[in-house]
């Protein structure tokens, strides 16, 4: 999550956006192809994943043969899982399966993991980036910082200690001037209603699987809770008593007016399970007082993760957790020619194209099935 405009994020997201127009348009590579038939025809021999195989090998068999004619849209992926190591799955699925769900937890990015990456051919806004502070120089203030931090967050050359530091640093003005600019929680409100934000489809229903089994979702953003709370309550039209926010979270006095953030800031270099303890949950925050889900101590002894995430540095939200299992899910979302094995290689099940949330579904059905 970054401290983005949306003038800012287009740009940001421009060369991706380039791609998709290129992949939409333009002819698959045959090299590629040849590539991506390889994978498909070695995954889904779990039986885990009878509900794709078929269909998938079926679909991709008449396909490549038409070559090099072949278009992206053709290969028809956007709701198919590619599994690394078959075997490998199946054990961890096992083992999941065999401690039961009381061991269970879902770890997960927002933004380009739980919403999409596209909408109706445009780029969806983050939750940061659909934010309209309501007042321009502040606004260009915020960008001015993007403008400056970003390029300091990925450069090669500087360590992760003085990284941190700079990060905290672009965190706390960024907030700073949120707070001086007069943010209102109206503002946040009516920034979500205009925004091009939605969610993945399924997303709900997975959410209302999970909650059946008291199975807790752990939403890690270094945006805003408030923000990410707002999207599910328009978006979702409910809450989830399992489901808890660990990102930065605003205090509103009784105008509505933003005075000030809870706890310690929590940034792009330190969003994971360390932070949890500085997070509310979302139950809270709409007036909930069932409070099943607020004991962190026994979040945390739920050993077994599945960690959902677009990103590879999304992997490290389970560092703070001595886990068992971890099954990892990757949602790469575009760019599939040149990440695609990278993405393979770090996480255990990839779904690719923008892909809906069906496929996760069924991976969570799969360990907590009580059939042998």
């Amino acid at each position: 999550m970054k401290f983005d405009t949306q003038g800012s994020e287009e740009s940001e997201f421009k060369e991706a956006k380039k791609t998709s127009d290129e992949c939409r348009s333009l002819q698959m590579s045959y090299r590629f192809q040849l590539q991506l038939q390889s994978i498909l025809l070695t995954t889904f021999r779990s039986p885990y994943f009878p509900f794709s195989s078929f269909s998938l090998l079926n679909s991709t068999r008449e396909s490549f043969c038409c070559g090099k004619d072949l278009e992206m849209k053709d290969v028809k992926l956007a709701s198919e899982l590619l599994v690394r190591d078959p075997l490998l799955l199946d054990n961890k699925i096992a083992a999941i399966r065999s401690a039961g769900p009381h061991k269970l937890q879902v770890i997960a990015d927002f933004d380009a993991t739980l919403t999409k990456f596209w909408i109706n051919g445009t780029r969806g806004q983050s939750s940061h980036g659909l934010l309209k502070q309501g007042n321009p120089e502040y606004d260009e203030k915020r960008q001015q910082l993007f403008e400056h931090y970003h390029p300091l967050e990925f450069s090669p050359t500087i360590g992760l200690e003085e990284k941190t530091k700079l990060m905290e640093e672009w965190w706390g003005k960024t907030h700073g001037l949120l707070v001086e600019g007069g943010l209102t929680f109206e503002s946040i409100r009516q920034s979500v209603a205009d925004a091009n934000i939605a969610f993945r489809e399924g997303v709900g229903e997975l959410f209302e699987y999970l909650e059946e089994r008291d199975i807790p979702v752990l939403i890690f953003s270094a945006g805003l809770a408030d923000i990410i709370e707002e999207v599910l309550r328009q978006k979702l039209h409910r809450s989830f008593k399992n489901v808890k926010i660990v990102s930065n979270r605003m205090v509103f006095d009784n105008d509505g007016h933003l005075v000030s953030f809870k706890g310690k800031v929590i940034h792009s270099l330190n969003k994971n399970e360390h932070a949890l303890d500085m997070a509310a949950p979302l139950h809270e925050q709409l007036g909930d007082t069932d409070d099943q889900t607020a004991d962190n101590a026994s979040v945390k002894k739920r050993t077994n993760v599945l960690l959902l995430g677009d990103h590879l540095g999304d992997l490290g939200m389970s560092d703070g957790l001595n886990y068992e299992t971890r099954i990892s899910v990757g949602f790469l979302n575009h760019n599939i020619e040149n990440s695609l094995s990278i993405y393979q290689e770090a996480f255990d099940v990839v779904l690719v194209n923008d892909a809906p949330m069906w496929g996760v579904i069924k991976l969570v059905s799969q360990m907590c099935s009580t059939e042998s």
